[in-house]
């Protein structure tokens, strides 16, 4: 099978990636995370402009307010919101909540609300495990608590519990939680402890009904973490190439160097070898195809393989700068080592594809 995108999804993304370039550049992340200024990083006009794209209902039904697209329009967005290391959850927004909600029944109205205030949203309370998905939310006295929520200051939270042995999934508004910040080396996620009360109004489903969309949230999420991948490595592999040009030792530039030229060549080929496995991922779960587990497990794995391996070659070659706080490249390996760890790391991913082609064959 021949496999490409079309004319409209190249110039639909190239549109957005010059949003992107425009409104999410260093300098604004410096404001944000460096100066901790986020009204100087340009927060809500930057959402404004992506939601004023339609980027934030992408695969939601037209009669709800989207543009009822699929997951292979917006998958190559995701990597270009990778790219620039955009602080906003996009990709969870559109991709992830937005992309379950609009198979929930009764959530029509609530959906399409969401999308017409501009709402941010994000997911959690379960960890992923090669056999089964864990869930990570404790209950105390009636008070949830669901820790490593990543964009924790989200609009809309949608949040896993198991109550008396059944799992359920919760849509909370952000006014209803408190939020504990949890330190991490990636301040572009904000992560936090939610706490907050599961009740009537805000259950969604439970027991196996809330199983099937965990599941696929589960699965979206380690799609979406592997499309921010792809954009995090070729962000790093670009800077260190523009860098090694540049930097000289001896009289000459250091990307002269054969070492220097191998190494971003192996990180370029891991990129190479794991760019078509998240798009094949993404056709597989827009076309609802059967192999939805194998083919994100294959692009989560190859996409943190290359993050990690694009992010130790770009420090090495940039040597001491690349350690230093004010320049660019931390932001970038920081999101790519967080997102490499999200929603399973590479080794775990690679156990459930073991486990899943042991089954077929037996």
């Amino acid at each position: 099978m021949r496999f490409s995108f079309t004319d409209e999804q190249l110039a639909f993304r190239s549109a957005v990636a010059d949003v992107l370039s425009d409104w999410c550049t260093p300098a604004d992340l410096h404001a944000r995370y460096v100066e901790l200024n986020a009204e100087a990083g340009r927060s809500h006009a930057r959402w404004n402009a992506l939601a004023g794209l339609g980027v934030t209902g992408l695969v939601v039904p037209e009669h709800l307010g989207g543009l009822g697209l699929t997951d292979l329009d917006l998958i190559g967005i995701a990597e270009e919101a990778g790219a620039v290391v955009l602080p906003e959850p996009l990709a969870t927004t559109a991709g992830v909540v937005f992309g379950t909600l609009g198979s929930v029944p009764g959530m029509e109205e609530r959906l399409a609300a969401a999308i017409d205030d501009l709402m941010t949203a994000t997911f959690g309370g379960v960890d992923f495990g090669a056999e089964r998905h864990r869930v990570s939310t404790t209950l105390n006295e009636g008070i949830a608590s669901t820790p490593r929520v990543a964009h924790c200051h989200a609009d809309l939270l949608l949040l896993v519990v198991v109550i008396d042995g059944a799992t359920e999934l919760h849509l909370v508004d952000r006014e209803e939680v408190t939020v504990d910040a949890t330190p991490a080396l990636d301040l572009t996620r904000e992560l936090g402890t939610i706490h907050w009360r599961p009740t009537e109004g805000t259950l969604l489903a439970s027991g196996s009904h809330a199983d099937r969309f965990v599941e696929q949230l589960v699965e979206r999420s380690a799609l979406y973490a592997a499309a921010e991948l792809l954009g995090l490595c070729q962000a790093m592999l670009t800077l260190t190439a523009s860098y090694v040009t540049e930097r000289k030792q001896f009289g000459v530039p250091v990307g002269s160097f054969q070492a220097v030229k191998h190494h971003l060549a192996g990180a370029r080929v891991r990129l190479e070898f794991a760019r078509p496995a998240v798009y094949r991922a993404a056709y597989t779960l827009a076309n609802g195809e059967p192999t939805l587990a194998h083919d994100v497990s294959m692009a989560k794995s190859l996409a943190a393989d290359a993050a990690d391996e694009a992010a130790r070659v770009s420090l090495q070659c940039h040597g001491a700068i690349g350690y230093t706080y004010e320049y660019d490249l931390h932001f970038a390996m920081k999101r790519a080592w967080g997102l490499s760890a999200a929603w399973g790391d590479a080794r775990s991913h690679r156990a459930r594809i073991l486990d899943l082609v042991v089954e077929s064959r037996s």
